[in-house]
């Protein structure tokens, strides 16, 4: 198959094509400037020039694909806007097709899961920065009635290659000696490994069913604390771990800070039993103490 990915030259998006392309399908990615559409060649995907904004090209390249995967997202003022844009561009170049769109998403959207290990059924409470993404992942399920098979994916904090938060995290302790989050810490966290996630992206085109949405987690969730501590000690320098209230973090990291503190234990057997994803990446400790996180 032809499968044309948004934001492959991301975090998600470049995971995906990854073993997109390991599978044997071919890949098109959207690029946005001559050393992004350089990238995506180097490293077997075939560039789209073009951003979220050109809806022409978006089109375009969706219409002429047998799939296509949106894991781009631009952070801002305007990325809801964009987001439920760029959706309506995907299914509209889709309609009729009976071709697969799988759309990520994330569980911040779930809010605070106040101690319960929440799974599909868990009701969405968003923080401000995601008030959007309810409605969006609510077109994408509806866009069966338009001839398209939409799959909302969503991934808990993603992890692994060196990338995600945990990436952030580790390189904020080496270059400045101190890894500052907000909250107290005693809040949790729930991981996916980016290897992983990308397999699931793969069984979702292959497998999942129109409408459907799938939680991507696993393991037990951790405590932020333990988290943070263990990065500094991963980081190989001397750094400490400061936390600090969420008006003080907001400051330089603007609404995120709001997502950091959310108390979640996410876990979900449904992508196993229906599209039988198996993931076998290390736990997020094990990768920390490895280095491999």
């Amino acid at each position: 198959m032809e499968i044309f990915v948004t934001g492959a030259t991301g975090y998600i998006g470049g995971a995906v094509s990854r073993i997109l392309l390991e599978k044997g399908h071919t890949v098109s990615g959207l690029a946005r400037s001559e050393e992004a559409a350089a990238k995506l060649g180097a490293s077997g995907v075939m560039p789209v020039r073009g951003g979220l904004d050109d809806t022409g090209a978006l089109a375009e390249a969706a219409a002429r694909s047998d799939a296509t995967v949106h894991a781009a997202m631009q952070w801002g003022e305007e990325a809801g806007a964009r987001d439920e844009r760029t959706v309506a561009t995907l299914i509209r170049a889709l309609s009729g097709s009976d071709k697969p769109l799988v759309y990520t998403s994330g569980v911040w959207l779930m809010g605070d899961t106040q101690g319960r290990v929440a799974g599909e059924m868990f009701p969405v409470r968003p923080p401000a920065m995601l008030s959007w993404r309810p409605a969006v992942e609510r077109t994408v399920q509806d866009a069966r009635q338009y001839g398209v098979r939409g799959v909302v994916l969503r991934p808990a904090m993603v992890y692994g290659r060196g990338g995600g938060l945990l990436g952030m995290m580790l390189r904020q302790a080496r270059e400045r000696g101190v890894l500052q989050l907000p909250g107290t810490g005693e809040n949790h966290w729930s991981f996916v490994h980016v290897d992983d996630l990308a397999a699931l992206y793969h069984l979702a085109l292959d497998r999942a069913a129109a409408g459907t949405l799938y939680l991507a987690a696993h393991g037990t969730a951790v405590a932020a604390r333990t988290v943070a501590e263990m990065a500094a000690k991963a980081a190989g320098a001397p750094a400490r771990v400061e936390f600090v209230s969420v008006d003080t973090a907001r400051a330089t990291m603007g609404t995120m800070a709001d997502c950091l503190v959310l108390d979640q234990k996410i876990l979900s057997t449904k992508a196993a039993r229906e599209l039988g994803w198996k993931p076998c990446g290390p736990g997020v400790l094990q990768a920390l103490a490895a280095g491999t996180a």
